[in-house]
């Protein structure tokens, strides 16, 4: 059990290409069997499947669209089948090079086909599969080498980072994952679910004893490969117990035709059976590994400082936390105007307020001031106690008595936990307010009201997030699509953030807070005496929770003897309705239409109405 596992190079191959073949056939044999998935109303019926190539190049869509016919997939499967009983055959031909070749391309070529199915299986196999075809039909022994130490590295990165990031999810290190799992209906197994309820301790060392092996599977290669049979026994045993409880059967085959290969690269070279292994492949990855981690260092500080300097505009202030609150005055107005300040959401930047802050600083004569959160963009939290929403609110009242001139009025603008700090501020800016916009706001009660429930792992998720930016893997991170419907100057800085552990960090503290804070909220909303407010919605929010309405219903009946309004953006999202023109031109288009209307009227009686933007319904 201790000790390496020589194995000669044409062996590696041969033994890991059988393999993969085995996992191959096994999934064609499926997918011939199950065609009824595949055919029009199926699981992967093409016309639903494709829409996940919308981002493809033309040609890949081409491609994969020429061999996703009901008729061409059978074909292709039929073909893969009888190459896949070919590769079991004897023999050690460069024509097992272009079998393997075939097999993986084509598993490539029908994965957007097979969008559900796969499980990780099929990529296993395609790739030791094109590395071994490649070994196979090229004639240098270098070349041989270096694609199998290519197929051996990925099969050390495959356990590795499963492992580690398994240890980012709270379920996998206090062992109620494994728990979890086995209660799943796709996945699970009734037997194995009850041993675990039944024997905790033992399912614990069992869950840590799978993270450990995962997370050191590269010590294959300590101390001249004396683990090599211990890790990849263990390894193999692991993925049996998958195919069997799991219901993973391809596992079997798939993960286990990486092991030859590890064997043959992780035996010391001294020993015959390896002699003349050519390892320059180790070394251009070991320097290439230092090469990216210098570049994703140098990425995460050119991030952190974009993040950081704010615009050529931006001003800081000092609050009564000792936070240092980083702001934007997109336009001083006209100083007999009121200032509208923009408080962002959890997880978003000032800079959501794009299309908002950039139509009122041209369109209106009223000031305009966007701000960045203690965390977020270049404002630092400096506080010494424990984060609580009064934190924030202190911060928001703070940053309006220091950066508006104390005889202007204010309009605080909210959108989701802003529209809740914009609430408990109004008590502490009394008649300052000139009123308050509640966009798509966030409500104490929406956890009691049992709103929250779908949240509950979104504390995980941040913090997950969080831990794996500071590690450096903001270099990986792609820029998301809705960050191109933002005015495209503010792109850049966005992504930034998006990317950098600080605004993760930030929303991981406030959403604590959050969550500690709303769970205590009993009884009613407290009273707003005299502000007026416009409450605005997004559709699919209350679609989706028609509970959320009745809370933001809420929100304008707790401001007293004032006009209030109730307003539906129709087709609009939690974010699209602040991120996408559209969608936020009409919520401006609101908001500006309040005020003037506002400023026409007499107080002399208080409004209330409700209704979907497109239909005016009005009431004084």
């Amino acid at each position: 059990m201790f000790g390496p596992a020589p194995v000669g190079r044409d062996r590696a191959i041969g033994m890991s290409e059988r393999l993969a073949a085995v996992s191959s056939l096994q999934s064609s044999l499926e997918y011939l069997t199950q065609r009824k998935d595949i055919e029009k109303g199926g699981m992967n019926d093409w016309e639903v499947a494709r829409q996940y190539l919308a981002g493809a190049g033309p040609l890949t869509r081409r491609l994969v669209d020429g061999v996703s016919g009901v008729r061409t997939t059978t074909a292709l499967h039929a073909a893969r089948s009888a190459v896949a009983v070919g590769m079991l055959l004897p023999g050690d031909s460069r024509w097992r090079g272009a079998g393997n070749v075939f097999l993986g391309a084509s598993s490539a070529l029908l994965s957007p086909r097979h969008h559900y199915g796969g499980d990780g299986s099929d990529q296993v196999a395609t790739l030791v599969q094109l590395a071994t075809g490649a070994a196979r039909l090229v004639p240098s022994p270098a070349a041989k080498d270096a694609l199998l130490w290519y197929a051996a590295l990925q099969a050390n990165m495959a356990y590795a980072i499963s492992g580690w990031v398994k240890l980012f999810g709270k379920p996998w290190r206090d062992a109620t994952a494994l728990g979890g799992v086995m209660r799943t209906r796709t996945y699970g197994h009734e037997g194995m679910h009850r041993w675990t309820q039944e024997h905790p301790k033992t399912a614990k060392v069992l869950t840590h004893s799978v993270l450990a092996l995962e997370c050191s599977f590269p010590l294959v290669y300590a101390r001249g490969g004396k683990l090599t049979r211990s890790m990849i026994t263990s390894a193999a045993a692991f993925h049996v117990a998958n195919g069997y409880f799991m219901g993973l059967s391809r596992f079997v085959t798939a993960f286990p035709a990486f092991h030859p290969l590890v064997a043959y690269t992780a035996a010391p070279r001294s020993h015959p059976t390896i002699a003349g292994r050519d390892d320059r492949a180790l070394t251009a990855a070991v320097a290439a590994l230092a090469g990216g981690t210098v570049a994703a260092a140098a990425t995460a500080v050119r991030r952190r400082l974009r993040t950081t300097e704010g615009w050529h505009t931006s001003r800081t202030l000092t609050t009564r936390s000792r936070n240092l609150l980083q702001y934007e005055e997109y336009s001083p107005g006209d100083p007999q105007q009121p200032v509208v300040v923009l408080a962002s959401g959890l997880l978003s930047t000032s800079e959501h307020y794009a299309w908002m802050a950039e139509r009122l600083c041209y369109e209106t004569r009223y000031g305009v001031i966007t701000y960045a959160r203690a965390g977020y963009a270049g404002s630092h939290r400096h506080a010494t106690t424990a984060f609580r929403l009064s934190e924030s609110v202190q911060d928001l009242v703070d940053l309006v008595n220091g950066a508006v001139a104390p005889d202007r009025k204010v309009i605080l603008v909210g959108h989701s936990i802003g529209g809740e700090l914009a609430r408990r501020a109004a008590r502490h800016l009394g008649d300052r307010l000139q009123g308050i916009v509640y966009l798509d706001s966030s409500h104490p009660g929406q956890f009691t009201s049992g709103l929250g429930a779908s949240e509950k792992g979104l504390a995980g998720n941040l913090t997950a997030v969080s831990r794996a930016l500071r590690l450096g893997t903001g270099i990986l991170v792609t820029r998301p699509a809705w960050i191109g419907e933002l005015p495209y100057a503010y792109r850049k800085k966005v992504f930034a953030q998006y990317a950098d552990a600080r605004m993760w960090e930030a929303a991981r503290r406030e959403w604590k807070a959050i969550r500690a804070d709303f769970k205590s909220f009993t009884g009613a909303l407290a009273r707003i005496e005299g502000v007026p407010a416009l409450v605005v919605s997004a559709q699919r929010t209350v679609d989706r929770n028609p509970e959320q309405l009745l809370l933001h219903r809420e929100l304008a009946e707790a401001h007293a003897d004032a006009r209030t309004e109730t307003v539906v953006i129709e087709g609009a999202t939690h974010e699209t309705m602040l991120i996408t023109s559209r969608y936020a031109n009409q919520v401006t288009d609101r908001v500006i239409a309040f005020f003037d209307d506002l400023g026409r009227r007499t107080p002399t009686a208080p409004a209330s109405s409700s209704r979907p933007v497109g239909r005016k319904e009005s009431a004084r």
